[in-house]
């Protein structure tokens, strides 16, 4: 059944692919004469949004609590990158799955992570690769936008002022939380300066924020957590006497709890990295994810942040 429904939707991608190089398809939305701007993850969209302001329309191909490691491009997907202006990814691997469908697009691609110096996974089948969660820093989402307003100024030289001023504030705003961060974890003592996770996708913010990282498994493709793994967190919490431990939102935290109850700690809570919620969920904006996930990993370690 797998095998026929991914031979079904290889046909359909390859059909529309046909149709996309033989016809002259429309660059801006159904709705609107701007360039549609289609970004592969909802974390993005909401980074180029901010850039973009009101002269582009920027979209995501996933929806909101999507799991974007894994994820399967449906035809649908493969009609709207070929109707795109722009495709914006992140690189380093995390949406690789988009790469063999939009190749042979005319659409010019942006890669958000270029220019950006990568923390290599430490451990199991991935070691050595890229950890792809490059947003999870402020400091790197600067980098993002500057990719941004090149391609935003190629696709659209008449806004380039409006992308500029948009991308200062911007920036403005992601150096203020990535101050609200730091400091607020400042004063933790040395075994509350640990941030034990269900996958290692806070490698860039345990940078910028001093924190050790420890995760059951590297990337979240490689979901089931097996016995030595959980082992391992367990005796690094046990050790270091860890005040709190975390799981992602597109994930089960069965596991994190496991370890949780093993080693005699508290599961503190719930943290967001490869989506953003709905916009009446806890985290519409890349922003209001750093803010989230600041307050959530603080709480949970003993201390507090600033809104």
């Amino acid at each position: 059944m797998a095998n026929s429904k991914w031979g079904a939707l290889l046909v359909a991608i390859t059909a529309t692919l046909i149709l996309a190089g033989c016809t002259t398809a429309p660059r801006t939305s159904p709705s609107s004469d701007k360039p549609v701007v289609l970004t592969t993850f909802t974390v993005l969209a909401d980074i180029a949004a901010n850039v973009a302001g009101d002269r582009l329309t920027v979209e995501s191909i996933t929806k909101s609590g999507a799991e974007i490691h894994a994820y399967e491009p449906t035809p649908g997907d493969i009609r709207r990158a070929a109707h795109a202006a722009l495709i914006v990814k992140n690189g380093f691997g995390v949406d690789i799955w988009f790469d063999r469908f939009t190749d042979e697009l005319r659409a010019p691609k942006v890669v958000l992570s270029d220019g950006i110096t990568p923390i290599p996974i430490a451990s199991d089948a991935y070691a050595g690769k890229p950890n792809p969660h490059a947003w999870m820093s402020p400091r790197n989402v600067e980098i993002y936008v500057d990719n941004l307003v090149a391609a935003f100024d190629r696709l659209d030289p008449a806004g380039t002022d409006t992308f500029r001023a948009n991308a200062a504030t911007y920036k403005q705003q992601l150096r203020a939380v990535q101050h609200n961060l730091v400091t607020a974890l400042n004063g933790l003592p040395a075994n509350e300066r640990a941030l034990v996770t269900c996958e290692g996708a806070f490698s860039y913010l345990a940078r910028d924020a001093g924190l050790t990282e420890r995760y059951i498994w590297p990337v979240n493709a490689e979901q089931q957590a097996i016995p030595r793994q959980v082992a391992a967190t367990i005796a690094f919490v046990r050790t270091r006497r860890v005040p709190a431990v975390f799981c992602e939102s597109t994930v089960s935290d069965r596991a994190m709890r496991q370890v949780a109850g093993a080693a005699g700690t508290r599961f503190g809570g719930i943290l967001y990295v490869d989506s953003l919620s709905r916009p009446d969920g806890p985290v519409p904006t890349y922003l209001d994810l750093i803010r989230h996930d600041a307050r959530t990993i603080v709480a949970g370690l003993g201390g507090a942040v600033d809104r």
